[in-house]
């Protein structure tokens, strides 16, 4: 059985990714709402395993540009979701580095604040003990 907290991901990375192909001239997607949720998955499936190494591996040139370089990450990540997207056939499509730099603020400012209204996390400190 797939889980919530999966499902509630993937529709976050969907409605991210369809705001930045709104939004940003040079992402663009061609195609119904299921092959976009296929995109999706595979822009999570790509986050979870080779944006996290990514991260790790570029962990002191992230520190140096105080997380700037993040961005870059994120606008590979796209660029690999849209070639890994084209050889599926899926109708995503990332033109050029900028396109994709942009498209990943627009990606990371909705999933942000589609992540927090969508998450519930209550803090309870009690006797110095913080739990979730």
């Amino acid at each position: 059985m797939i889980s919530s907290p999966f499902i509630v991901r993937t529709l976050v990375n969907a409605a991210a990714l369809w705001a930045a192909t709104k939004l940003v001239s040079g992402v663009d997607f061609t195609g119904g709402w299921i092959p976009f949720f296929g995109v999706a998955i595979v822009f999570g499936v790509l986050n979870a395993f080779v944006g996290r190494l990514a991260k790790l591996l570029t962990l002191p040139l992230i520190v140096l540009t105080l997380g700037l370089f993040l961005l870059v990450i994120n606008a590979v990540m796209l660029i690999l979701t849209s070639a890994l997207s084209n050889a599926l056939g899926l109708g995503f499509h990332v033109t050029g580095f900028w396109a994709a730099v942009w498209g990943a603020l627009v990606v990371s400012i909705v999933s942000t604040i589609l992540g927090l209204m969508v998450t519930e996390k209550h803090v309870v400190v009690r006797h110095g003990i913080i739990s979730r």
